[in-house]
């Protein structure tokens, strides 16, 4: 397999900043260190105070390390000023120039850096046709919806053709409809320019829409670093799997080792044989993680039988809640071929399969 070229890499980076009081500190990134590959989409993932936008702001080159070192193509970029380091920015609140039209808007910085005129004529024209807004080079923002300014935005960076592009939760301000038609469009422009590209968000289902890898964070430290498959599927941490999508879980599971890989768990009636992806000691316990989306619900009397608490439509799906000896469980239905709706109260048989479910540490409190 060939191995791909790291186009900015991040080594031991930590931000500490004075507290409220100035007398203490807070650790905004606790020492992370991270590869970033040429050309692909990875997206800072995690909660609001997680440290994703004071990570972007260090690449950026708007905060300064106080440990650490960043480094662009091999070069220590470090001490640079966000002006020579050769990144672009789309911002969340879009900061375009009122006074200027969308083309002066994208022409700036091509102008800011003296090239010819008919060079930037021809490059804005070229960008605004790629970004879909031919003909409304001479409006003004006011003159534009939400998502065009979006669009002016995304097309001033990409105009100066960047070896980064970083986006600071760039579809936060728009409204749900405009927000995936949007993600849409940056998907399709990144993976058609093969810019690498560093995106900040809290929203998971943007994450794992765009991304080639998502880096998770909590409090200023990196939880887990994967593919969205890998993140979703077989999460590292409680943290992670709750924090990607809905869960169940099932704490202080029992369990018995079969070899280095697998265990055997007894869980909702049954016995399994599962796969075990981190090191398991003797006497343990461990959680049982299942995905809504795993169990299913049907009418057949040799399963094990439950009773439903709640029963939602939610139109592309139906949400149910069941209890099954005190664990409370949440199940979700998405077959839009399912004709019978089971009611609140109704006794149905649960089933789930073996390979859905995935063990993490159990993290309980004795």
């Amino acid at each position: 397999m060939q191995q791909r070229a790291v186009r900015l890499k991040l080594e031991n980076v930590s931000k500490s900043f004075l507290d409220r009081d100035g007398k203490g500190h807070v650790q905004a990134v606790d020492h992370i260190s991270l590869d970033i590959y040429s050309g692909e989409f990875l997206t800072l993932l995690g909660p609001s105070g997680c440290g994703k936008t004071t990570t972007l702001r260090l690449i950026a080159g708007f905060e300064h390390p106080t440990t650490g070192r960043i480094l662009l193509d091999g070069e220590d970029i470090t001490g640079q000023p966000p002006n020579k380091r050769d990144m672009a920015l789309v911002f969340q609140n879009y900061a375009l120039f009122p006074h200027m039209t969308v083309y002066h808007n994208v022409a700036y910085g091509l102008e800011t850096r003296q090239m010819p005129r008919p060079q930037i004529q021809a490059k804005v024209a070229e960008v605004l046709k790629l970004i879909g807004l031919e003909g409304l080079d001479k409006r003004r923002p006011n003159q534009l919806s939400g998502g065009q300014q979006q669009r002016v935005a995304l097309a001033r960076s990409l105009v100066m053709e960047p070896r980064i592009l970083l986006f600071d939760e760039p579809l936060s301000n728009l409204d749900a409809k405009l927000r995936v038609q949007m993600r849409s469009e940056i998907h399709r422009l990144q993976r058609r320019l093969g810019i690498t590209s560093i995106y900040v968000t809290h929203d998971q289902l943007e994450a794992m829409a765009l991304s080639d890898r998502i880096v998770v964070m909590n409090q200023g430290a990196i939880e887990q670093v994967g593919t969205p498959e890998e993140i979703y599927r077989f999460p590292t941490s409680r943290f992670v799997a709750d924090f990607i999508g809905r869960a169940n879980f099932i704490d202080r599971v029992p369990y018995q080792l079969v070899d280095d890989d697998r265990a055997e768990i007894s869980l909702l009636g049954r016995k399994l044989v599962v796969p075990v992806r981190f090191p398991l000691r003797a006497g343990q316990h461990v959680t049982a993680m299942l995905r809504p989306e795993a169990l299913v619900l049907r009418e057949d009397a040799s399963l094990m039988q439950v009773t439903i608490d709640e029963a939602m439509y939610l139109g592309s799906e139906v949400e149910y809640v069941v209890t099954f000896d005190q664990q409370r469980l949440v199940i979700v239905q998405q077959d839009p071929r399912i004709s019978r709706i089971f009611k609140e109260g109704q006794t149905v048989g649960l089933d789930f399969l073996a390979e859905a479910v995935h063990l993490l540490p159990d993290q309980t409190v004795v």
